[in-house]
């Protein structure tokens, strides 16, 4: 028996992503960035560039990173404030600090810091 199946999208087109496992880094760690005075904790990993053209172009053109490259989702904190942030991997290195991230919403993803990292807080899903 063969099955057919159906398929809006040409046949020869072919969508590449790097793997997340191209990831540096994994929800809970504590980073900071490369360039500006701000640190944070991963919770979630976009495998490549996905937020919209208007936020790449605000971007400078002579820093602006490669979409091709995952990129973090932060709960970030600098000295005046906390704030979610995205980031790319090539702007990112590990916080040598490794001390509590002072963010709001820190509890209701994470259960605690051990050894420098998050643990991520067991989610119930359906």
């Amino acid at each position: 028996m063969s099955m057919q199946t159906e398929s809006a999208a040409p046949t020869n087109s072919i969508v590449t992503a790097p793997l997340v496992g191209a990831a540096s880094f994994a929800p809970g760690d504590i980073v900071r960035h490369r360039m500006f005075d701000f640190r944070g904790v991963v919770f979630d990993i976009d495998p490549v560039f996905a937020n919209t053209d208007e936020w790449y172009e605000a971007i400078p053109e002579e820093i602006r990173p490669s979409k091709q490259q995952p990129f973090y989702h932060l709960l970030a904190e600098n000295g005046d404030s906390s704030y979610i942030a995205y980031v790319s991997q090539q702007n990112l290195i590990p916080d040598a600090d490794g001390g509590p991230v002072d963010h709001p919403q820190i509890d209701a993803m994470f259960d605690g810091l051990d050894q420098g990292r998050y643990r991520v807080r067991a989610i119930h899903r359906h």
